[in-house]
């Protein structure tokens, strides 16, 4: 089948979090302190790679449970102190080259998509960073209800994109949320590989995303790539 349309995850491909990453951590470091759990950086990475090994659906919860746990009450403060310190942050760190990227594929006409957890307010951010306008598809979990790795997010945008799943190419930053789901319904898929989930690896060869990326150009030669092998 022909390719006629890419979803994207918003965190990794599109947002590179650096800086927001960073500020998430500082703020568990410090929910956790208030809360008499203060923790080392070792070991604060240990429980980040144990989150990130174990495909924690919300990392930031398993983070704060390797290091606070089994006091459930005590997690769930720190969490919510977390929440609380990030409430109003409003960041979006524009990839570099990514947009030159999303307008050659649009011009080609390719559909392009969002696959992404994220508020409703993450298209605002998009438009503000100038690269919404490439979005056919433009509604993210906190529109709908649906939660990565939910398969019913990713079937919505081929509804709404006008194609079937084997259509689709999927470029995310994660295995269980991101790669898993799309081969599971047929697309292809490409992991980038960045952020906090940069070294996250499959449980078994049938979790393999189709090609892996590191940069923008890369990722737009995995996608030409792709389109030859299905042409």
């Amino acid at each position: 089948m022909v390719i006629r349309a890419v979803l994207f995850d918003v965190g990794g491909p599109l947002d590179t979090e650096v800086i927001s990453e960073r500020l998430k951590d500082a703020d568990i470091k410090q929910a956790l302190a208030a809360e008499g759990c203060p923790v080392s950086d070792a070991e604060f990475d240990s429980a980040n790679r144990r989150a990130v090994e174990s495909f924690a659906w919300n990392t930031y919860q398993a983070i704060i449970w390797y290091l606070a746990g089994p006091d459930r009450e005590r997690c769930e403060r720190a969490y919510e102190r977390m929440r609380e310190r990030g409430r109003g942050r409003d960041l979006f760190e524009l990839r570099e080259e990514i947009a030159g990227l999303l307008e050659r594929l649009h011009a080609r006409g390719l559909r392009l998509g969002l696959a992404a957890n994220q508020p409703a307010a993450a298209l605002d951010r998009l438009d503000r960073a100038d690269i919404g306008r490439y979005f056919h598809h433009r509604e993210v979990s906190g529109m709908h209800g649906f939660n990565k790795p939910d398969p019913r997010l990713f079937l919505r945008a081929c509804e709404d994109l006008g194609v079937r799943p084997d259509e689709c190419v999927m470029v995310g930053d994660r295995i269980d949320n991101d790669i898993v789901p799309a081969k599971w319904l047929g697309m292809r898929a490409i992991l980038f590989r960045t952020g906090r989930h940069i070294d996250q690896q499959p449980r078994s060869w049938l979790e393999l995303p189709d090609m892996e990326v590191h940069d923008v150009p890369g990722l737009e030669a995995a996608l030409d790539a792709l389109s030859r092998d299905v042409r």
